[in-house]
């Protein structure tokens, strides 16, 4: 990939991606994956726009790999924990690795545009709390998805 510069005039005239989580169907973005244009590995710099009424995400956390949300115009609710916060443009949300639980909801009228950076580690484990899912994503691999009911912890001196 020889490419280092995306100007503005190329990202305003990218289509982006329509995204819907798979396990929500009312997380619904528009996705601009401007690190994967200049061939960015190490982490996902995506600029996003979600609809009012829509969610960003599943209500999610990650277990290893940090992410960031910086709001560049609209205003939403962002869900983090048991927390709920009225965010508007201006305002940067930090989730570190092994932290709480989160996600955006688009409660303005106007569309919810925001960067994202999120690591890409080789691996990494993420919980969906409300849906007592788990998720284990592994270079290579597919991802495997349990439910956190039927983790069994190891019993200790056994393999």
């Amino acid at each position: 990939m020889d490419k280092y510069l995306v100007t503005r005039e190329e990202i305003e005239a990218l289509e982006g991606t329509s995204k819907v989580h798979f396990l929500n169907d009312n997380a619904q973005r528009i996705n601009k994956s401007l690190g994967d244009l200049t061939g960015l590995s190490g982490f996902g710099f995506h600029l996003i726009e979600v609809q009012p009424g829509r969610e960003s995400t599943e209500f999610h956390r990650h277990h290893h790999e940090d992410e960031c949300v910086y709001v560049l115009e609209g205003s939403a609710t962002a869900t983090i924990g048991d927390q709920r916060f009225a965010i508007k443009a201006g305002d940067f949300l930090g989730y570190r690795a092994g932290g709480e639980a989160h996600t955006i909801e688009n409660t303005g009228d106007s569309v919810l545009r925001c960067i994202v950076v999120g690591q890409r580690l080789d691996h990494d484990v993420g919980d969906y709390p409300q849906l007592k899912k788990r998720i284990y994503r592994n270079k290579g691999l597919p991802w495997n998805l349990v439910d956190i009911d039927a983790i069994q912890e190891p019993v200790a001196g056994k393999k």
